[in-house]
C-alpha cells in the first residue's frame, strides 16, 4: 500500500516538474521570440511569482479547512489547462499579461497543495519526502533536455504544444492522488499569526526571500544571457540539466546530511556557496567550464537550501497549519523574493546588460547570510528527524 502512494506521488512530483522544466528554461526565449524586452519578460515572468503572494495561501486555507487537499489539486490543475490553452491566442503585452496572470494563478497553487499532501502522508508512512521530491528533479531534466534538442530542430513555437500536452497529462495524474488525513497536533489552538510573528519564523522567511531573489533572476533570465552569448538551445538545456542532476544527489544525500550537520548551518553554507554562484555566472560566462561548476552548486543554493527549510517550516507550522505553513513559505520566498528578483532583473538586464545583473544578484543570498545567521535560532529538536530522516 505505502509502495503503490509513493508511486503515485512520485508520478505527479515527475510530471508536475517535466512542466517546469520545459516552462522555466525556455518561456522567456519564447517571450523574446514575441518580440518582447528584456523589461517586459521580466514583469511577465514574474506574475507567476507574483501570484504566489496570495494565491497559495488562498488554497492552503481551503485545504486546511475542508481536510481535501486532493480535491483542490484537481480543482487548480484543471483550471491551470484551461488557462493555458489561451496562451496560443495571446500575442499583444495586454492579452499575454491576462493569460499569464491567469495561468499562473492556479499552477502556482498546485505545487504548495500536493507538498502538504505528501507531508500529510509520510506522517502516518514514515516515508521520505526527499525521495519522493527526486523525481520532480528528474522530470525537470528529462524535459529540459529533450526540449533544449526539440527546439533546435522545429523551432521554438514547439514549446506550445510540448507544454499543452504535460498540462493535460498532469490533470489526468491528479484524479490518482489519495486524500490524506491529518492528525490533530498539540498545537491547533494556536492562530496562525502567532506563529508567523516569532523572530525565527521572520528570519527564516526573510532569509529565503532573499535567497529566492538572486533565483529570481536566475529562472527568468539564464536562458537568454545564454543564447546572448552564443550557446545553442541544447547546450542550455544541458546547463540547466547539470543543475538539477546536482540537485537529485543531494536529495539523495540529505538524511545523512541533516544526521551529521544542523539545519543552520547548512542554510548558512547554501548561502555562502550562492554568493559564489552567482558571482561566477557574471563573471565567466564565456568560460564553459566555470559555468559549469557554477550549475553544480545548484545542489547547494536550491537542494540544500530548500531541503533545510522545507524541514524549519514543518517544524514550525503543525497540526491544522501545515497547509498554510507551506504556502506561506511558498508565498513568501518564492512569491516575494521571486518577483523583486524577476522584475529588477529584467530592467537591470535591460540597462546594465547580463555580467552585472548576475554580479548584482550575488548580494541578495550575501545579505541572506547575515540575517539567518544572526536572525535564526533552533533548538535541538530542529535538527534531526523529520521527514528527510
Amino acid at each position: 500500500m505505502h509502495t503503490q502512494l509513493h508511486y503515485k506521488l512520485s508520478r505527479f512530483y515527475f510530471i508536475y516538474y517535466f512542466f517546469v522544466g520545459a516552462f522555466v528554461p525556455y518561456w522567456g526565449l519564447y517571450l523574446q521570440s514575441e518580440q518582447f524586452s528584456a523589461a517586459d519578460i521580466g514583469i511577465l515572468m514574474s506574475l507567476f511569482q507574483i501570484t504566489r503572494i496570495f494565491a497559495p495561501n488562498f488554497w492552503g486555507w481551503l485545504a486546511d479547512h475542508t481536510g481535501k487537499r486532493a480535491r483542490w489539486v484537481r480543482l487548480t490543475a484543471l483550471l491551470g489547462l484551461c488557462g493555458f490553452v489561451a496562451v496560443f491566442w495571446a500575442h499583444s503585452f495586454f492579452w499575454l499579461f491576462f493569460v499569464m496572470a491567469a495561468l499562473s494563478l492556479f499552477t502556482s497553487s498546485t505545487l504548495p497543495l500536493v507538498e502538504s499532501l505528501t507531508l500529510a502522508h509520510l506522517a502516518t508512512t514514515n516515508g521520505h519526502y526527499s525521495r519522493i521530491r527526486m523525481w520532480g528533479s528528474l522530470g525537470f531534466i528529462v524535459a529540459a533536455v529533450a526540449l533544449g534538442y526539440l527546439i533546435d530542430l522545429t523551432g521554438i513555437r514547439s514549446l506550445l504544444w510540448f507544454l499543452l500536452a504535460v498540462q493535460i497529462v498532469l490533470f489526468a495524474l491528479s484524479f490518482t492522488l489519495p486524500e490524506a488525513r491529518v492528525a490533530p497536533h498539540a498545537h491547533d489552538h494556536f492562530s496562525i499569526w502567532q506563529v508567523i510573528k516569532q523572530p525565527n519564523v521572520i528570519a527564516l522567511l526573510v532569509g529565503c526571500s532573499l535567497m529566492v531573489t538572486a533565483h529570481g533572476v536566475l529562472y527568468n533570465f539564464y536562458s537568454i544571457y545564454l543564447s546572448d552569448h552564443g550557446y545553442s538551445k541544447g547546450t542550455i538545456g544541458l546547463l540547466w540539466a547539470v543543475g538539477v542532476i546536482c540537485e537529485i544527489f543531494i536529495f539523495m544525500l540529505m538524511p545523512k546530511i541533516m544526521a551529521r550537520f544542523s539545519l543552520k548551518s547548512i542554510m548558512l553554507t547554501s548561502l555562502a556557496l550562492a554568493v559564489l554562484r552567482f558571482g561566477l555566472i557574471g563573471v565567466a560566462i564565456d568560460s564553459l567550464l566555470l559555468i559549469v561548476l557554477a550549475q553544480t552548486l545548484h545542489a547547494a543554493t536550491f537542494g540544500s537550501f530548500h531541503a533545510a527549510s522545507v524541514e524549519v517550516i514543518a517544524q514550525f507550522f503543525k497540526g491544522r497549519h501545515q497547509a498554510k505553513g507551506q504556502a506561506i513559505y511558498n508565498s513568501v520566498a518564492y512569491g516575494v523574493g521571486g518577483t523583486i528578483g524577476g522584475v529588477a532583473g529584467g530592467y537591470a538586464l535591460q540597462y546594465l546588460g547580463g555580467q552585472q545583473t548576475f554580479i548584482l544578484a550575488a548580494i541578495f543570498p550575501l545579505i541572506g547570510l547575515l540575517v539567518v545567521g544572526l536572525g535564526l535560532k533552533l533548538s535541538a529538536k530542529h535538527t534531526a528527524g523529520g521527514m528527510f530522516g
